[in-house]
């Protein structure tokens, strides 16, 4: 076996590698003038299998490409196979068509990479489960929420709930079937689901309502906000608002994919939270990093399921 790296995100690479007890293989990845890229694998891979680590967070398109040519190098140098570890796969949120003449380029974007030579994809907490339905390749759709469940554990452990009754949070109605899994994990933990409306031309988000239990009172309550990626932060940081309103005393956000675009770091250094939790499924360089923010590796689950 051999495993080998994308630009997008070494340093989970090499952590992956030194669980296997392997050695990152070389590449040269040459990038012409005009932006072009030329790849060349510079190992003997021949009837060897062998893994691709490559996320296709920002610049998604740009890590497409390199993946895509990475893939059709070591195919055309006669590996037998080839499993990609995308832990965050771009066009996630284009499933389907919103408004008509739009592309459903999520389903381009497999298309290309079944077209590669990919054998087998792993990857993480998807925004649909119909995604995997897209793919004529066997597909293993891993989570971060054991990753999430455990530090939840250790932050009521520490004493941080001083006695307040926890919740687990959707910040959208998309994220129900998520929320009760993660409440499974944590002994049936009680949830709520935000209610909320997106412009699809503009982008913009407003929240409606929040969905909870009857039985429930969420003043006084610690929340514990749960997604799968955090973009701009806007969207986070309304939920936040939202939820202080209502009289919740205290939030923790968990998100797997922190792909901090545009202004997310202004935005996420002032959110009314505790701490901002999320994966390095994406490589988030120093120059987005803020003191709120802590890292969880993936990097176990993804050697456990190799």
């Amino acid at each position: 076996m051999k495993i080998f790296s994308g630009t997008s995100n070494e340093p989970l690479a090499k952590k992956i590698a030194e669980g296997l007890r392997l050695t990152l293989s070389p590449l040269e990845i040459h990038v012409f003038p005009d932006g072009e890229k030329r790849i060349r694998v510079l190992d003997e891979v021949v009837e060897e299998n062998c893994i691709v680590i490559q996320s296709t967070s920002p610049n998604v398109n740009e890590n497409y490409i390199e993946l895509f040519f990475i893939v059709d190098a070591l195919k055309r140098s006669g590996a037998k196979s080839v499993i990609a570890v995308i832990p965050y796969l771009g066009y996630q949120r284009q499933d389907h068509v919103f408004r008509e003449g739009e592309a459903v380029s999520i389903e381009v974007m497999i298309k290309t990479l079944q077209a590669s030579g990919v054998d087998k994809i792993i990857t993480f907490d998807l925004h649909s489960i119909k995604i995997p339905e897209f793919f004529a390749i066997p597909i293993a759709h891993l989570s971060a929420l054991p990753l999430f469940a455990e530090k939840i554990r250790v932050i009521s452990e520490e004493g941080a709930l001083s006695g307040a009754s926890p919740i687990l949070i959707s910040p959208d109605m998309g994220g129900i079937r998520r929320i009760k899994l993660l409440s499974e994990l944590l002994g049936d933990m009680p949830y709520a689901s935000i209610e909320k409306d997106r412009n699809l031309k503009t982008g913009e988000i407003k929240i409606k309502n929040i969905h909870v239990a009857p039985n429930i009172n969420l003043k006084g309550r610690f929340a514990f906000i749960v997604d799968d990626m955090i973009a701009s932060g806007g969207t986070i940081d309304k939920a936040v608002n939202f939820l202080k309103k209502k009289g919740l005393a205290k939030v923790w956000i968990f998100a797997t994919h922190a792909i901090f675009a545009e202004n997310a770091k202004l935005i996420l250094k002032k959110i009314k939270a505790e701490k901002i939790y999320v994966t390095n499924s994406v490589f988030i360089p120093k120059e987005k990093q803020f003191p709120k923010l802590q890292i969880l590796s993936i990097a176990r689950i993804v050697i456990e399921n190799l």
